[in-house]
């Protein structure tokens, strides 16, 4: 059952977490918020107490989520969202009609010192860096919790196979070596070793072995080779020395403080590795093929339930980031375009036209929808050739 709502589960949570930082930051400034929504259009869930602001929503579309805020250009945000804050025909004949609320719950107008432009730009600013915050402080989150709960993993330096005529099998190491120190520096993990090692190419270094009960000192002289980067996928110099390790992970366990630091660490390198992509797109190094939509989520989001709980918060702390990062792209829609278009009018004075906004909001809406077609492509196109195998 996990694994048929996981998609739901993920989804749900990195989009709930971004929209509720918004809608705390909204509601901290005195913005008007009459709808709180997960998912986009026709609502098919709705709540909302008697006398209070504010209206939760369950939308048809999950692919998302929206806080509404009172503004002048509501109508423009309804097309996007589905709701404006105008009374609809017949609703105040309804049971959801409150005489004592704001529209579009009740007949009071909403006070202009309520809207979203009302308030200054540093406060709009706030509002939309809000969403991308909180994902971010999701990712160190759930980064912390697992490495408090399963400790530090690693893949242990022992070494399985070897590469016929590379510097590791010419100086005799074998099956089963353990590689405990290098440059008298010990070490623990392969990538420890894989690190000096890329550092080295055509630098000894010395290899300090356990093999059984002896102990051995050998020198390696990496050989320089050009490798992709597992991010861009742009060839990059490293050293080599021509030896594969163990198909085995290890744990040590770390404390609280140790968690942190690490969660801490985890995320930068995530959001490390999503700027790497989109600069490998922009450079043309990483093709647009590699890009994933809604149905590329949801089976990586099945794979990883059925392989743990674990791999499941890995992925909701992947996706979080990777939310934070492309909102804040400067993109007309986007928290990063909107940024931009505040503190713009800021430094203007004055907002923009309302058709300057038009063509913005058009711009937004066209790179969007690009971007929609193509992950959707890929993702048909990746099922169709998984059916065919």
């Amino acid at each position: 059952m996990l694994a048929f709502l996981s998609p739901i589960i993920v989804l749900g949570i990195v989009v709930f977490v971004h929209e509720f930082g918004h809608f705390v930051a909204a509601k901290a400034v005195g913005v008007y918020a009459p709808r709180f929504s997960l998912g986009w259009g026709r609502p098919i869930f709705r709540w909302r107490r008697r006398g209070a602001e504010t209206e939760y929503v369950i939308s048809v579309l999950p692919i998302g989520g929206y806080v509404r805020m009172a503004s002048r250009d509501d109508e423009t945000a309804s097309v996007l969202e589905g709701g404006n804050e105008t009374v609809a025909e017949g609703v105040e004949h309804g049971p959801d009609w409150d005489p004592e609320a704001m529209v579009p719950h009740g007949p009071k107008p909403v006070p202009s010192d309520r809207w979203f432009e009302s308030k200054p730009t540093w406060a709009r600013v706030v509002i939309l860096v809000a969403g991308v915050t909180m994902n971010a402080l999701l990712t160190i989150v759930v980064s912390t919790g697992i490495f408090a709960v399963s400790g530090r993993q690693y893949v242990p330096a022992v070494v399985d196979s070897l590469v016929a005529g590379m510097p590791a099998q010419q100086a005799g190491l074998q099956h089963g070596d353990s590689i405990v120190a290098l440059n008298g520096q010990r070490i623990k993990s392969w990538s420890d070793m894989a690190q000096v090692v890329s550092a080295s190419a055509g630098t000894p270094v010395a290899f300090e072995i356990a093999r059984g009960t002896q102990r051995l000192t050998v020198q390696l002289v990496p050989v320089a080779q050009e490798v992709p980067n597992p991010v861009t996928g742009k060839a990059e110099r490293a050293g080599k020395v021509g030896a594969w390790p163990m198909n085995r992970v290890a744990s040590e366990p770390i404390g609280f403080g140790e968690a942190v630091r690490s969660g801490w660490h985890a995320t930068w390198a995530m959001g490390g590795s999503v700027l790497g992509v989109l600069g490998g797109l922009l450079r043309g190094t990483v093709s647009v093929s590699t890009l994933g939509g809604p149905i590329a989520i949801a089976r990586t989001s099945v794979a990883a339930a059925r392989s743990g709980v674990e791999s499941l918060f890995t992925l909701i702390a992947f996706l979080s980031i990777n939310l934070a990062v492309l909102n804040l792209l400067p993109v007309p829609i986007l928290d990063g375009g909107q940024i931009l278009v505040t503190v713009a009018e800021g430094v203007k004075g004055k907002p923009f036209s309302d058709r300057t906004k038009e063509w913005i909001m058009r711009a937004g809406l066209a790179l969007i929808g690009l971007l929609f077609v193509t992950v959707m492509f890929n993702d048909l196109k990746s099922l169709v050739l998984s059916f065919m195998k």
